[in-house]
């Protein structure tokens, strides 16, 4: 495998191994293709292997993360505008359609666009013809990659997604298998992400001890590859040995439940004390995860929320919720 992909999208399990081979397929053809999976299992780094494994090698990958565009630039953002297109176009500015050209496009969690949003990309996808604002028609030649960790066909059924859209996004599919799914990658994974790590960090070599090997083939991973990378680095940072040892990582596990203690000293309030507190918690982990998955951007959290931008805004306020 191309050796930008390989450091990162590795694994050595039968679930991997024929996830691998749909990829590799995949890359040989031009179609549009929807990419599935759960939060951290690897999307991206699969996108970017169809695209390094692809005729379309040599030309950019750009990643684009959808909840991040606010709705009012999403046109602008993709196919770009000329000077004086608008009150604040000072000059020109070309899109990501036309950054990468000969390439691969990869719109990361499509589903946060809205139905103007989606309006847009359908009609670009028939043809790939598109208009930067103010300029003039324009092909492109692209191939187009989209990822998402919610079940776009559900979506359809309420109403959320465009199910013309679906179907056209959804020629070429392929699901990214959970952690917890592929039998003795943990253990792969770990001693991976050590000697990446080993060598990131400047430390001397470490390594699993034979105890610690059952507990991470165990572990269900609900954060997936994404957690067990921060993990490991955690430990190889903070441990004092050259070996992980089991019981480093049972502390952590044990870790895991700490919010069960919380919600059993809520029983020593009264109800509606134990509900208030109930919900403050909810709203500022929410909010914070809106937050954090825009990257800090207020007006796209704010559509996942389903709540004007004002409105969101006076709840982080309330909340104490820095923006």
């Amino acid at each position: 495998m191309n050796s930008v992909v390989e450091p990162a999208f590795v694994g050595n399990s039968p679930a991997f191994n024929a996830t691998m081979k749909i990829i590799s397929r995949i890359a040989r053809c031009e179609a549009i293709t929807l990419i599935q999976g759960e939060t951290g299992t690897g999307k991206e780094l699969a996108a970017r292997a169809i695209h390094y494994l692809s005729p379309r090698s040599d030309h950019p990958f750009i990643p684009v993360n959808c909840a991040a565009i606010p709705d009012s630039l999403f046109e602008s953002e993709i196919f770009g505008h000329v000077k004086g297109a608008f009150t604040d176009a000072k000059e020109n500015q070309i899109g990501l359609v036309e950054h990468a050209e000969g390439g691969t496009l990869f719109l990361d969690e499509i589903e946060c666009l809205s139905a103007k949003g989606q309006a847009t990309l359908l009609r670009f996808l028939q043809d790939q013809i598109y208009r930067p604002i103010g300029g003039k028609d324009q092909v492109a030649n692209l191939r187009v990659v989209v990822a998402t960790n919610r079940d776009l066909l559900a979506m359809t059924r309420s109403g959320e997604f465009r199910l013309d859209l679906y179907y056209r996004l959804a020629l070429l599919r392929v699901t990214i298998p959970a952690l917890r799914e592929r039998a003795g990658d943990p253990e792969f994974l770990a001693n991976h992400f050590i000697k990446l790590g080993c060598k990131r960090f400047g430390l001397n070599q470490k390594f699993l001890h034979p105890d610690a090997i059952e507990w991470l083939n165990t572990y269900d991973w609900p954060g997936n590859v994404r957690e067990l990378e921060n993990f490991i680095y955690n430990k190889i940072l903070l441990s004092e040995e050259d070996s992980i040892v089991a019981g480093e990582l049972t502390t952590y596990k044990n870790d895991k439940p700490a919010s069960d203690n919380t919600q059993e000293a809520l029983f020593n309030l009264t109800f509606d004390s134990a509900k208030k507190q109930l919900l403050n918690n909810f709203a500022q982990q929410y909010l914070s995860k809106l937050l954090a998955r825009t990257n800090g951007n207020i007006s796209a959290a704010a559509r996942l929320a389903g709540k004007e931008r004002r409105t969101f805004t006076r709840l982080l306020e309330k909340n104490g919720i820095e923006k």
